[in-house]
């Protein structure tokens, strides 16, 4: 069996930094200037690593340096290299790169990105080859995800051992960066690729609100405001669960970036990672997230700024969830889910943690760290 591997080196560089995407050249170059690293290598490792024990039954094809090369060799494949790269990465390059695969005949595509990447690699195949994505961007839509890169590989594995596995049309979707980044969500659907389906290690679609959530909101927005306390800095996570508690202290809403409030009052808006530590050193602070409707996801998903760093300077005990009981109901029985690229952030969560659903109810639910 063949496999191709592609990384996206800058794929998931804006998140940490509050910039909610990496797509075109200013925006990276923002991005680095505000100290951002590459994080999809070793998200791309992580899921390369679960076919180790093959890696000699199978033909690796992958992109040059750090479009899988290095990765690759750094497991120890011994990966046949198609393509080449600028001098800095361009989306370009992952649709060439991808298009020689498909003429290599590959059985399989594995790739780390975004919603970009996934645009990239169904703007070069279509369907004519199954993939499967291993999440390392801001923006992460697209059905055709895993829900972690572990289980990406462990899906790969399944495929190219050639055990039963069914294989799903998914969405590949996108949103506009830019009206994002001004707090419009515009998701387009671009096309369908095929995926390796596996119940449980393929993340769904994010699905929008439900009917009657706002009276719900309402009542979780009261609960929230009259048990802030005082001195306390509170970082409100993005998303439009959270936005009525801003509305309701009468305060500017980041609607998708991440805002910290102390004593009803605004302290910062929309604040990258280096801004919260800057501001929790030395303070009592607590942080309220929501749920992303139809994946379970409450970090790691368009608030990666709230990064592990973070989590564990604040504690998991002032960790506030809320979420209207009718988004949890549309998990179908699946837990919350924690991917901040830390493992050991991720397994402090493993367990039950408390939803606020109402002015007045709790639910408790399981969360599970990837």
């Amino acid at each position: 069996m063949k496999l191709g591997f592609i990384v996206n080196p800058i794929a998931g560089m804006g998140g940490k930094v509050g910039l909610k995407g990496t797509d075109g050249e200013e925006v990276l170059e923002k991005a680095i200037e505000l100290g951002a690293f590459p994080e999809s290598p070793n998200k791309a490792k992580k899921a390369l690593e679960m076919l180790i024990d093959i890696k000699n039954q199978i033909e690796l094809i992958t992109g040059p340096g750090s479009m899988g090369e290095e990765e690759a060799k750094e497991l120890g494949f011994n990966p046949k290299i198609v393509g080449t790269v600028k001098k800095r990465y361009s989306s370009e390059d992952t649709e060439i790169i991808a298009t020689e695969m498909v003429h290599q005949g590959i059985d399989l595509l594995l790739f780390a990105g975004g919603d970009g990447t996934a645009r990239n690699i169904f703007n070069a195949i279509g369907d004519r080859v199954p993939v499967i994505g291993i999440p390392a961007g801001v923006k992460i839509h697209s059905g055709v995800y895993a829900n972690h890169p572990k289980s990406a590989g462990e899906i790969a594995l399944k495929y190219l051992q050639g055990r039963e596995i069914e294989i799903k049309e998914m969405e590949v979707m996108d949103i506009d960066e830019d009206a994002f980044r001004m707090g419009q969500v515009t998701a387009k659907l671009y096309g369908y690729m095929k995926v390796p389906f596996e119940p449980g290690l393929v993340q769904n679609q994010k699905s929008g609100g439900i009917m009657g959530e706002e009276a719900a909101l309402d009542g979780i927005s009261d609960k929230i405001i009259e048990q802030m306390e005082e001195d306390v800095l509170y970082i409100i996570g993005s998303g439009t669960s959270t936005r009525p508690i801003m509305e309701k202290l009468e305060l500017p809403n980041t609607l998708l970036g991440i805002d910290i409030v102390k004593n009803k009052k605004l302290v910062a808006s929309d604040v990258n990672e280096k801004d919260i530590l800057r501001y929790i050193e030395g303070n009592k602070a607590k942080i309220i997230v929501t749920v992303i409707g139809g994946q379970g996801y409450i970090f790691g998903r368009g608030n990666q700024q709230i990064s592990g760093d973070v989590i564990k300077k604040v504690g998991k005990e002032n960790i506030i969830i809320i979420a209207s009981k009718q988004k949890l109901m549309s998990l179908n029985g699946r837990p919350l889910m924690v991917d901040t690229g830390d493992d050991e952030i991720n397994n402090m969560f493993n367990g039950y943690m408390k939803v606020r659903t109402s002015y007045t109810e709790e639910a408790i639910h399981m969360v599970k760290g990837l």
